[in-house]
C-alpha cells in the first residue's frame, strides 16, 4: 500500500533557555546564524534518504511559512543538492502552518494515482515572534522529511480528511516581520480546539474507529497546556496516547511540527499500531497510518529524533539570539570585510560543484580533487576525470585557523573518507573546541557575504560529529 518508507528530521544544535526570555523551565531549538528553512529542509531530506537511491525519487516538495524566497523555488535547490534527476517534479507549498501536511496529501494522492512512484516531502520553519511575547517562548526551529512510496516500508496510509477554516487567529502579512495573533481565548476556542476536533471526529466517524484503537496521536500543538486540553477533549489519554509534542526541548516548529511528531511516534511504535496525525492552520488535515507488520523497532537502530534532541549546545545569552536573527542592528565592522562573491551566472555554471559538491576522480590513478581540475595533481594525466559526489562523506580535520576580525569564524582543511581534501568554513563550533583529526561531517548552510545585490549564497561547511 501507499505510505511512508523513510523519515528524517533536523533539529538545530543550538538551544535557548526559556528563563533567558522571561519564561519558565525548558528550552527551544534555535537555528544557527547560518541556518534557515532551506538549509534545515536540506538537512532533513539528507537524513531521510541517506540510504535511498536518489535517482528513484520522482518528486521533491518543500513546505514552509518562512521560505528565504518569495519568488524562487527552494524545492529545486533541494533537488540540486540531492543530485535528483532532471525530470523530477519540484513544488513549494506555503500560506499556512498545514502546508507540510498539504504537501503530504498531494504526494500520497499522486503516488496512489500512479503519476509518481516515490516523492520526498520536506517541511521546515524558522518563525519570528515579537521579543517578550509568549510566541517567542513557544516557537522552535526545525525540519522534517517523509518519503512517500507505493510499496511503503514503514507505515501505510489508511484514511485522511481535510477541512478548511477562514479565521484571523494567527497571521503574518507580506509586510510583517513577526507573527500576529488575536486574543488568546478566541484563537484557541474558535480556532484551534474547534477545527482540529472537527477533523479528528470526521476521521474517526468515517473509519468507524474508537479512540482506544489509536496507539499514538501526533497533533500540531501551539502551546502545551492547550494541546493537553484538546487531547482530553478528544477522549485521548494524554500520558499514553498523545505523542510528546517536544515543547520543553524543541518548541513548536510550525509546518514541520506534525511531520516531526509523526516521525517520533514511528520510533516508538509497534507493528500494527495505528497512528493519527493532525495539523492546524486555516483548517486541519488528519491522517490515519498503520505501522507495517514485521517492522523492526527502533526502525533505524537508534532514534533519529532523540539523538537530535540530545545533540545540543546552549546559547550563552539572549543577545546572541537577537544578533543571529538580525533583530538588533550591529555597527559595521571597522575592518573592510568585503569579499569577492560569485555572480548568478557563475553559480549557475558551477551548480554541480556548489550544491551537490561534485569533485573529480582521476580515471588513471583514482586521486580525488576538489575543486574540479583539468590536470591530476598526482599522475599529471589531463582531462581524464569522472565527477564524484563529496557532500555525503565524513572526514577529519587536517588543519584549521581562525581570524578574530571574521568574528572568530574558523576555517579548516578537511580530509574526506575515501580521498579528497576540501577547504571549508567550520560551523557550530568554537575555536577552543577544535583539534587536529577531529571527526567532522559536511552540512549545507547559508554563507554571509554581506552582498548587496539581493542574492543569498549557500555552500557546504564542516561541523563536528557529536552524535
Amino acid at each position: 500500500m501507499v505510505g511512508v518508507s523513510a523519515y528524517g528530521v533536523h533539529i538545530p544544535i543550538w538551544r535557548l533557555r526559556r528563563e533567558l526570555i522571561g519564561g519558565g523551565p525548558g528550552e527551544r531549538a534555535v537555528a544557527g546564524k547560518d541556518e534557515d528553512s532551506l538549509t534545515m529542509a536540506v538537512a532533513a531530506a539528507l537524513n531521510c534518504v541517506d540510504d535511498v537511491d536518489k535517482s528513484s525519487i520522482d518528486g521533491i516538495f518543500f513546505a514552509s511559512t518562512t521560505s528565504p524566497f518569495h519568488e524562487k523555488s527552494v524545492s529545486a535547490t533541494i533537488a540540486a543538492v540531492l543530485d535528483a534527476r532532471r525530470d523530477v517534479l519540484t513544488a513549494d507549498f506555503s500560506g499556512s502552518l498545514r502546508a507540510g501536511t498539504t504537501a503530504l496529501k498531494v504526494a500520497l494522492d499522486m503516488v496512489k494515482a500512479g503519476s509518481a512512484e516515490k516523492i520526498l516531502v520536506t517541511a521546515a520553519d524558522c518563525r519570528l515572534a515579537g521579543p517578550g511575547t509568549p510566541f517567542e517562548q513557544n516557537f522552535g526551529d526545525g525540519a522534517a522529511a517523509l518519503l512517500v512510496e507505493r510499496d511503503a516500508k514503514i507505515a501505510d496510509i489508511e484514511f485522511s480528511v481535510h477541512v478548511y477554516d477562514e479565521i484571523y487567529d494567527l497571521w503574518r502579512r507580506d509586510v510583517d516581520l513577526f507573527v500576529n495573533s488575536w486574543e488568546d481565548r478566541y484563537v484557541y476556542t474558535c480556532g484551534y480546539m474547534r477545527v482540529v476536533k472537527e477533523a479528528f471526529s470526521m476521521l474517526m466517524d468515517k473509519t468507524g474507529l474508537n479512540v482506544k484503537d489509536l496507539a499514538k496521536v501526533a497533533l500540531s500543538i501551539p502551546e502545551l497546556r492547550r494541546g493537553i486540553e484538546l487531547a482530553r477533549g478528544l477522549g485521548l489519554d494524554p500520558k499514553t496516547q498523545l505523542q510528546d509534542p517536544l515543547m520543553d526541548t524543541v518548541g513548536n516548529t510550525g509546518t514541520a511540527q506534525p511531520l516531526m511528531l509523526f516521525a517520533a511516534a514511528l520510533e516508538g511504535a509497534k507493528p500494527g499500531d495505528k497512528i493519527l496525525m493532525a495539523s492546524y492552520g486555516s483548517g486541519s488535515d488528519a491522517f490515519l497510518f498503520k505501522v507495517k507488520n514485521g517492522l523492526k523497532t527502533p526502525i533505524y537502530g537508534k532514534s533519529k529524533v532523540a539523538s537530535k534532541i540530545a545533540n545540543k549546545k546552549v546559547l550563552p545569552d539572549y543577545v546572541t539570539y537577537l544578533k543571529w536573527r538580525k533583530l538588533v542592528k550591529m555597527p559595521e565592522p571597522r575592518v573592510d570585510m568585503s569579499v569577492s562573491y560569485p555572480s548568478a551566472t557563475a553559480i549557475w555554471r558551477e551548480t554541480n560543484r556548489i550544491y551537490p559538491l561534485h569533485g573529480v576522480k582521476c580515471k588513471a590513478c583514482g586521486t580525488i580533487q576538489y575543486p574540479p581540475q583539468r590536470v591530476c595533481t598526482k599522475c599529471q594525466s589531463k582531462d581524464n576525470f569522472e565527477e564524484v559526489r563529496l557532500c555525503d562523506k565524513k572526514g577529519t580535520l587536517f588543519s584549521y585557523s581562525f581570524d578574530p576580525v571574521r568574528e572568530n569564524t574558523p576555517v579548516g582543511l578537511v580530509n574526506l573518507e575515501g580521498g579528497g581534501r576540501v577547504f571549508l568554513d567550520l560551523t557550530d563550533v568554537e575555536a577552543g573546541e577544535l583539534k587536529i583529526d577531529m571527526p567532522v561531517r559536511l552540512t549545507f548552510r547559508r554563507v554571509d557575504l554581506r552582498r548587496e545585490d539581493g542574492m543569498y549564497v549557500y555552500f557546504w561547511k564542516a561541523t563536528p560529529i557529536r552524535d
